[in-house]
C-alpha cells in the first residue's frame, strides 16, 4: 500500500511536469518504439493522455526496422529504440540531439511453452548444453537479440551445429508467443518481451559472460511540429513511477 501511494505521488509529479512542460493545448504524437518497451508503453501512454489530454499513436517493431523507416522518411514526434541507434539518428540530424534520454536496460531471456522443463542455462557450459540438446529454437531474425544471437553461436562454435533446428521470425510473431503456440522448444528475446505471455514461461536471463544488455533510449524529432508535448512524454516515461512499471515488465530503469 505504501509503495502504491508513493507511486501515485509520484505520478502525479511527473503529469505536473507534463502539464508544465507542453502547455494546455492538445497535441497528437506519433511514436515509433521497440517492441521491447511494449508492455510498459501499453500502460503508461493511456495515464500520459489522461493526465494531459493529449494522443499517442503507437507504432512497434524491432528496433531496427524502425530506425530504417525513420531514415527513409517515415515521420515521428518520439523515437524508442537502442541507445545506439538513437545516437546515431541524432548525428544524422533526425533526432534533436539535446532532446534523447535512455529510458531502459533490458537482458536477453530463454523462454519455454508453459508447464514445459526449464532446462538448465545457468553457466555457458550449460547454455550450450541446452541449444544443442533442444529441438527447435526460436527468435526475431531482425530483433536486437536475434542478430546478437546468431553472432553468439558462431562464438560459441555451434553454429553449424544447430543451424538446422534454427526457426528464424519474423517481427509480428515474437519468440515467447510462438513458443507459447508450440512452434518451437525454446525461443530467446528480451526478458521483457516473454513475461506478457501467458503461454511461456522464462527459464531464465543468459549467463552474465554472455548476455545481451541492451540500452534503450527516446529521442525526439527535430522535425517535430509537437516539441513540448514530446519531451514531456520523455519526461513522464522517466518520471519514478515509470521506473516501477518498468521493474515489474522486467526491465531495469536507464
Amino acid at each position: 500500500m505504501r509503495m502504491r501511494k508513493r507511486a501515485a505521488a509520484w505520478l502525479g509529479a511527473a503529469v505536473a511536469i507534463g502539464l508544465a512542460a507542453a502547455g494546455a493545448q492538445a497535441a497528437e504524437l506519433k511514436v515509433l518504439s521497440s517492441n521491447a518497451i511494449k508492455t510498459v508503453l501499453e500502460e503508461l501512454i493511456p495515464q500520459f493522455e489522461k493526465a494531459t489530454e493529449h494522443k499517442v499513436a503507437l507504432t512497434l517493431g524491432t528496433a531496427a526496422e524502425l530506425k530504417v523507416a525513420i531514415e527513409k522518411g517515415a515521420a515521428f514526434d518520439v523515437a524508442i529504440g537502442t541507445a545506439a541507434g538513437i545516437d546515431d539518428l541524432a548525428k544524422q540530424g533526425k533526432v534533436d540531439p539535446n532532446a534523447k534520454a535512455a529510458l531502459a536496460r533490458s537482458g536477453v531471456g530463454m523462454a519455454v511453452k508453459k508447464g514445459a522443463p526449464k532446462p538448465d542455462i545457468s553457466t555457458t557450459e550449460a547454455f550450450t548444453k541446452t541449444l544443442l540438446d533442444a529441438k527447435s529454437i526460436c527468435f526475431v531474425e531482425q530483433g536486437n537479440s536475434g542478430i546478437y544471437l546468431k553472432t553468439l553461436f558462431v562464438r560459441l562454435g555451434i553454429a553449424e551445429q544447430i543451424k538446422d533446428k534454427l526457426k528464424p521470425l519474423p517481427a509480428s510473431n515474437p519468440a515467447a508467443h510462438a513458443v507459447a503456440n508450440g512452434e518451437a522448444e525454446i525461443g530467446m528475446t528480451q526478458i521483457s518481451e516473454i513475461l506478457p505471455y501467458a503461454g511461456a514461461e522464462l527459464v531464465g536471463p543468459l549467463p552474465a559472460e554472455i548476455q545481451l544488455t541492451t540500452v534503450f533510449a527516446a529521442g525526439v524529432a527535430a522535425n517535430s511540429k509537437e516539441t513540448a508535448a514530446a519531451k514531456a512524454l520523455v519526461e513522464f516515461l522517466n518520471a519514478p513511477a515509470a521506473n516501477v512499471v518498468k521493474k515489474a515488465k522486467g526491465l531495469e530503469p536507464g
